[in-house]
C-alpha cells in the first residue's frame, strides 16, 4: 500500500524523534467519512485526516502513558493542528511490546 503525503511526513518526523524499533501507521479515514462534527467534516476527501499508531521505542523507557503521547504529539504539532483530525496511539517500550 502507498503511502500518501502526511503519513510519509508522520513516519519521518517519528522516525527521527524516537528511532522506533517498531512503527506500525494506519490511515483510518474511511471509517470517518461522511461523520460531522462542530467545525464541520472530520475526514478530509482522500484520507489522511485520522490515524492509527502504533510505536516501540526504547525513548519510552521510565515514561508513562501521558508522557509517551505528549512526546509523540510533540513531534507532530504540525500535522495535528492541520491535516490530522484524530491520532490514536500505542506507544510501547521494547519489554512491553515483548510481552504483549
Amino acid at each position: 500500500m502507498v503511502e500518501g503525503p502526511i503519513a510519509t511526513i508522520i513516519r519521518r518526523k517519528l522516525t527521527a524523534g524516537l528511532a522506533p524499533e517498531r512503527l506500525e501507521l494506519e490511515d483510518d479515514s474511511w471509517r470517518h467519512a461522511g461523520h460531522h462534527h462542530e467545525g464541520g467534516m472530520d475526514a478530509r476527501p482522500g484520507g489522511e485526516s485520522h490515524f492509527n499508531l502504533v510505536i516501540v521505542s526504547s525513548a519510552f523507557e521510565g515514561q508513562g502513558r501521558v508522557q509517551r503521547q505528549r512526546a509523540v504529539n510533540g513531534l507532530l504539532r504540525e500535522e495535528l493542528a492541520g491535516p490530522v483530525h484524530a491520532l490514536s496511539i500505542k506507544a510501547l517500550t521494547p519489554a512491553e511490546a515483548a510481552a504483549a
